[in-house]
């Protein structure tokens, strides 16, 4: 089972085997464009166009996202209690359901779903170095048949790629779930052009017994990591984000 330490140390050897830290850097300040000006394209799949994009995502916000979530899923009650089966809803690169399935006093089975066959292929790869047993799927979360219960729900950077119709068919049904028992986790930015759905859902999950929160957590960011933050003029000494949660206890 690999450390963090030796997930993104793999994830450097794979990604830069073939292409150079310029490319990736570059490939970093183009897509960080695209999720702050250009996001409409995120639903036709702008941020994994490309070995660079890919690399980029992978060896930037993969471990930013894991760091993120591992320190969220840490401070939420009852977030660490035992999980059997844990969803990954939108699972890119298999980060974030691995940072909340490390957490736990021992390794759930991770059912991971995302539209994108590289996102599932990364994701298993990810999984795998943590020694995490894993399902995946390819598919939209949007409309995916979920698990049977009992599991919890995790859907981190993932919903507000969804068109409206989907996300609202999704909110249904996590709430459902959550009004059943399961643990249920949505993650976002915390800006708010980013998800204009946000309050909306923020509300709805209060009422349904949940909490809302936002998070700001300084870091010390990976080697690699900080090396393509500076390299791309980004900025992530704090990470930020904010989230949905309802859990049983």
């Amino acid at each position: 089972m690999a450390t963090v330490d030796q997930w993104i140390a793999d994830l450097e050897a794979r990604h830069l085997s073939d292409l150079t830290f310029p490319e990736v850097s570059r490939a970093l300040r183009a897509l960080s464009s695209t999720y702050v000006e250009r996001r409409q394209k995120l639903s036709q799949g702008a941020a994994l166009e490309g070995r660079g994009k890919r690399a980029a995502f992978a060896l930037f916000y993969g471990p930013l996202h894991h760091l993120l979530v591992s320190h969220i899923v840490r401070h939420l009650p009852g977030a660490c209690a035992p999980i059997q089966t844990l969803v990954d809803l939108g699972c890119g690169t298999g980060a974030s359901g691995a940072a909340w399935a490390t957490a736990l006093p021992s390794s759930p089975r991770i059912v991971a779903i995302d539209v994108n066959a590289w996102a599932i292929a990364e994701s298993a790869a990810t999984y795998r170095a943590f020694g995490i047993s894993a399902t995946t799927k390819q598919g939209d979360i949007g409309r995916v048949r979920l698990p049977p219960r009992p599991a919890a729900f995790i859907a981190a950077f993932a919903i507000n790629e969804l068109s409206d119709e989907r996300r609202d068919e999704l909110l249904g049904s996590l709430l459902e779930r959550g009004r059943q028992g399961d643990r249920v986790l949505v993650i976002e930015p915390v800006a708010g052009f980013v998800a204009r759905w946000w309050r909306r859902w923020s509300a709805m999950f209060e009422a349904a017994g949940g909490r809302s929160d936002e998070w700001r957590v300084r870091v010390a960011l990976p080697a690699i990591v900080a090396k393509l933050d500076r390299a791309a003029g980004l900025n992530h000494r704090e990470l930020t984000g904010r989230s949905l949660w309802i859990s049983p206890t």
